[in-house]
């Protein structure tokens, strides 16, 4: 006899794009569903299934017999001409790859409808960057879920940005990149220098695509966010009632897999976090850009300089490319990184949770990107801010002027890892911005101050009777509602 639907647990398909960073937080958000009993399916290439994979296999381990298993289902990476073995943003590096990805990307929209029509989920939470994914899950009676892993606040502001700005106004940033955009509507006053703002011209594949995406998401059931209502209030009132989209905060989803130690990581993650337990608390500036930035050789002299300059313990994750440290690497630094110095490069995949997580961090140097900020957040942990494109511009403005939990080093211009950077940030802003956070000054105790009251509200969040928490429960409830009265 079948299950009646009372007795069927609810069933989400996670859609994540091809990033690492868009594939994290969907692991994440899976096994918190799956902890409070709904079944989970991720659908991803083999590549991409593998960035995700252990994280799955511990969330199953810990619900073991609880819960069904989260599911991972792999179809085969479209042929389009990439390199053997890229399915991934990641991996491409010129205009015509990232052709070929888009088309890729295009190709997905089969085997999600496949699943969709084979398994019959009861909702599918897909990822913005999957535009069609709105179209094909109303084909098949399936609400979906966008969800694009950026703060509330930055999807508010690229949203006023597309549908009120004409795309003329922010044209030829170069003939006058420090004119001033406003953004109108908004819950705050928000204005972006147009050299920070995406030049429809120059972008104009990607501003295209931003329309498109963004239309699609107005048009489907709802958003999950990974935040938490008393980081965005304003923007949580602003999306349910200005903007009139259902929205649920489901964050900071990192702590759905905080639970598993460090034990298990490889050994020079190992390595990483015994050298932090000979450092002093507080005493650390941790630096890394995620997956995605690309550093000229100016910009890494200057960034190590900085370094340099302020004076304190350092560890940099610094992407593994092929540019010889000595055509960067400033007179002096190499001593730094030696095994008596105060500094530690590493070239490996980070735990950055761990490390935010370690007594020794003071400060973090980061492009901003969200789930670096949300983790950061979480840890309590004040940020040096240095966005380099995306969402990263707005996010900036979220940490530094709206929280108050940071100091920017003066980034000014919107660049992809597939343009030429001209913009080389000075090592004395950079050591400005550590000394803003890590200082003794009055402001940068204030800054640590906001910065550890932000951690106990997201911890808080994701308890039972917090925001999130209550979220969660929020959205089960109403998908389940909906299946019963779809199939009465």
């Amino acid at each position: 006899m079948a299950c009646s639907d009372e007795q069927r647990p609810l069933h989400l398909l996670f859609f994540p794009f091809i990033a690492p960073g868009h594939l994290i937080p969907v692991a994440d958000m899976a096994a918190l569903f799956a902890s409070r009993g709904v079944k989970c399916s991720i659908l991803t290439t083999p590549a991409n299934a593998a960035v995700i994979r252990l994280a799955i296999d511990r969330a199953n381990a810990v619900l073991r017999g609880a819960v069904p298993a989260i599911d991972i289902s792999t179809v085969p990476f479209p042929d389009v001409g990439l390199p053997p073995g890229v399915e991934s943003a990641v991996g491409v590096n010129t205009d015509a790859e990232r052709d070929m990805m888009l088309e890729a990307v295009n190709q997905l929209r089969e085997p999600f409808a496949r699943f969709l029509a084979d398994r019959r989920p009861d909702a599918a939470v897909a990822d913005s960057f999957y535009p069609w994914a709105a179209d094909t899950a109303a084909e098949h009676g399936v609400p979906r879920l966008c969800f694009l892993g950026t703060s509330m606040f930055a999807r508010a502001c690229h949203d006023s940005l597309l549908r009120n700005i004409p795309p003329e106004d922010l044209i030829a940033a170069d003939d006058d990149p420090d004119a001033i955009v406003s953004l109108p509507g908004l819950p705050h006053r928000v204005e972006q220098r147009r050299g920070q703002v995406m030049d429809p011209k120059r972008n104009a594949p990607e501003w295209s695509f931003d329309k498109l995406a963004n239309d699609a998401d107005r048009r489907s059931y709802g958003e999950v966010f990974n935040s938490f209502a008393d980081l965005e209030p304003a923007y949580v009132e602003y999306y349910r009632t200005v903007l009139g989209r259902r929205v649920w905060l489901v964050g900071p989803v990192a702590h759905a897999s905080e639970g598993s130690s460090a034990s298990g990581l490889a050994p020079e993650a190992e390595r990483c976090l015994r050298w932090l337990d000979g450092k002093p608390d507080g005493s650390v500036v941790y630096v890394s850009f995620g997956t995605l930035a690309r550093f000229t050789v100016a910009e890494l002299r200057e960034l190590a300089r900085g370094l340099q300059r302020s004076g304190r313990n350092f560890l940099w994750v610094i992407d593994g490319g092929d540019t010889d440290a000595s055509e960067w690497m400033p007179e002096g630094f190499e001593e730094l990184v030696g095994p008596e110095g105060c500094g530690l490069i590493f070239r490996e995949w980070a735990p950055q949770r761990h490390i935010l997580n370690h007594s020794a961090i003071g400060g973090f140097v980061t492009h901003c990107g969200w789930n670096s900020v949300l983790e950061a957040v979480s840890s309590g942990v004040p940020l040096v801010t240095w966005p380099r494109y995306s969402d990263q511009f707005y996010n900036e403005k979220l940490i530094v002027e709206v929280l108050k939990v940071g100091v920017g080093v003066g980034s000014a211009f919107f660049a992809s890892k597939l343009e030429v950077r001209g913009e080389v940030i000075s090592s004395e802003k950079i050591a400005e911005g550590i000394d803003g956070v890590m200082g003794d000054g009055e402001e940068a105790e204030a800054i640590r101050k906001k910065a550890l009251e932000l951690r106990e509200k997201a911890r808080s969040a994701t308890e039972k009777g917090g925001s999130s928490y209550e979220d969660v429960g929020r959205l089960i409830n109403e998908l389940m509602a909906r299946r019963s009265n779809v199939n009465t």
